[in-house]
């Protein structure tokens, strides 16, 4: 494989110099188009206005929105003026947010108004009331020490904020020469973006990722699917996870091609966007392809551009996948599989792959990745057919998790092999099949779920005594989301009163759809908890309904 050993920054100066006049960056929905030429002097604009308000080469900048235009705008911004962006989970609450910031050591947060029942600007106020009276890149805050200023991404006045368009406005007045030597500073194997995800210990760990892992990955990605600058890849998935900025953004670059947004998820602006944008592919979930293929006005929308794509997340039903070939003209479909800490793919089916691998498997490995699957216990290499670990190396591996030496040091062992924690198996013709989990992660819609950060913050309730959290079995998300509940004696809670603690403190998708009041759990002779007995018995108590629930 012929590595990319550049930088965002500079891939994109390349490609608006190769392709100036094609659309880069299209939102159908508000006729917004950006052509590699425009969008490239819009970066410029933001880069040099990241530099006037006092940012630095190296510093962290938050970004907390949906998929609104200048998302991306930011994310090469800071690229080109050799910072990090800090990706911030849409969903995410108060705790989260605070947990985020303090372990980051963000320095600035760029921010919208909302998102569904978050208000964004009421609780970073409350977490730094400071901002308030303080002037504006002068904040010294007792509770974050490094943040020292936020913007707010629309052109409305807030209190202790820049606006978006005040900061593009001052990089207008800045001497282009500061970027450009900042630029060419910048090194292919820098640490471009930061991706927090929910670790097995409780706390999330802030995955650090070069410009050398996500281009290189986005470009095999793209391969795989036959991308060229003729395609236009539409993108409902949020940019915040690797699914939308590496699967997609990084595809879409390093190719030449077209990313048809949408802010977020909504399966008629999808069927809408693929229409007017005449898009070649589409990405999602299997429930967001299963939300479009339901939707009562699938049939009136014209779908013939389609061609290929990307469903991951976890596992697609058969029909649903035969419905996406069949109706909505996704020919080459193709499956991915990786985490986070794999930039994120390790493993992905190519265009020209039957309906058995795309439905059973999740691929071969990509170019310059070598995928192994290896005895948990020994570390030894499982022959064909035997189950194992899955485990990678290669250019992808992160760079480690942010301030979390012992934490890095026990996801990559001595001989650079990243353990993914999940069990699968390699079959004869070289296609891998996931088939289980070593940790306890739950796969809820897309979403992955650590169980010790909800069993962690649940412990604070009071009246609880000990809680354990299970993924149960779920038509719709794959899994969802219980918790077992011993309570103090005397102590009288109901199910409703564990979901309101949770609400506004953690992410919706996190809060327990069903809990269970217990007296004990079930042990292993050693003590432990068998949460695969849970897992069963929750399940049981579903089919048998809510009075047994």
């Amino acid at each position: 494989m012929q590595y990319l050993e550049t930088t965002l920054g500079s891939l994109l100066r390349q490609k608006a110099r190769q392709q100036p006049n094609h659309d880069f960056i299209v939102y159908a929905d508000r006729d917004l188009h950006w052509t590699y030429a425009e969008f490239d002097k819009r970066v410029d604009d933001l880069a040099r206005g990241l530099l006037a308000i006092g940012l630095k080469k190296g510093d962290h900048v938050g970004i907390w929105a949906t998929n609104v235009p200048d998302w991306n705008t930011l994310l090469f911004a800071t690229a080109r003026a050799g910072m990090i962006l800090v990706t911030v989970n849409t969903g995410y609450k108060l705790h989260e947010l605070e947990y985020l910031m303090k372990q980051s050591d963000l320095k600035c947060l760029f921010l919208t108004d909302n998102y569904k029942d978050s208000d964004y600007i009421s609780m970073v106020y409350e977490l730094v009331p400071e901002l308030k009276t303080a002037p504006r890149g002068l904040l010294n805050s007792e509770k974050f020490p490094a943040f020292k200023t936020a913007v707010y991404i629309g052109p409305q006045k807030h209190r202790g904020m820049y606006s978006m368009n005040e900061v593009l406005l001052l990089g207008q007045h800045t001497l282009e020469i500061e970027i450009l030597k900042i630029e060419a500073e910048c090194d292919a194997n820098d640490v471009v973006n930061m991706q927090y995800t929910s670790g097995t210990t409780g706390f999330p760990r802030g995955v650090m990722l070069t410009h050398r892992n996500i281009l290189n990955n986005g470009l095999g990605i793209g391969d795989n699917q036959r991308f060229s600058e003729k395609d236009i890849v539409c993108l409902p998935v949020p940019l915040f996870h690797c699914f939308g900025l590496v699967l997609g953004m990084m595809a879409v670059i390093t190719h030449g091609s077209t990313a048809a947004m949408l802010e977020w998820f909504d399966p008629l602006l999808v069927l809408a966007t693929v229409q007017k944008a005449r898009c070649t592919a589409l990405y999602g979930v299997p429930t967001m392809f299963i939300a479009e293929l339901n939707h009562p006005m699938f049939k009136m929308f014209d779908l013939s551009t389609l061609r290929t794509g990307i469903m991951a997340g976890s596992p697609c039903p058969i029909e649903a996948m035969r419905q996406v070939i069949d109706l909505m003209n996704m020919k080459e479909v193709t499956i991915c599989y990786g985490l986070t800490e794999s930039s994120p793919v390790m493993t992905q089916t190519r265009y020209d792959d039957d309906l058995q691998a795309k439905v059973e498997t999740v691929g071969r490995e990509l170019p310059g990745i070598e995928v192994t699957i290896r005895n948990p216990d020994t570390g030894e290499e499982c022959p064909g057919g035997t189950h194992g670990e899955f485990c990678c190396r290669g250019y992808n591996l992160m760079k480690g998790y942010y301030n979390m030496p012992e934490e890095t040091a026990k996801c990559i062992d001595s001989q650079g092999w990243l353990h993914s924690g999940d069990l699968g198996v390699r079959d004869e013709r070289g296609y891998f099949r996931v088939t289980g989990r070593i940790k306890d992660m739950i796969i809820r819609g897309g979403e992955n779920v650590y169980p010790k950060e909800i069993e962690d913050f649940l412990y604070t309730m009071p009246g609880i005594k000990d809680v354990q959290i299970v993924g149960v079995p779920s038509e719709k998300y794959g899994e969802e989301i219980s918790a077992f509940v011993i309570l103090h004696e005397g102590v009288s809670i109901s199910e409703e009163d564990v979901r309101d603690y949770c609400r506004g403190q953690i992410s919706r998708f996190k809060i327990p759809r069903y809990v269970f009041f217990v007296e004990a759990y079930p042990l292993t002779s050693s003590g432990k908890i068998q949460k695969y007995l849970l897992r069963e018995e929750g399940a049981k108590r579903i089919a048998a309904g809510p009075g047994a629930a």
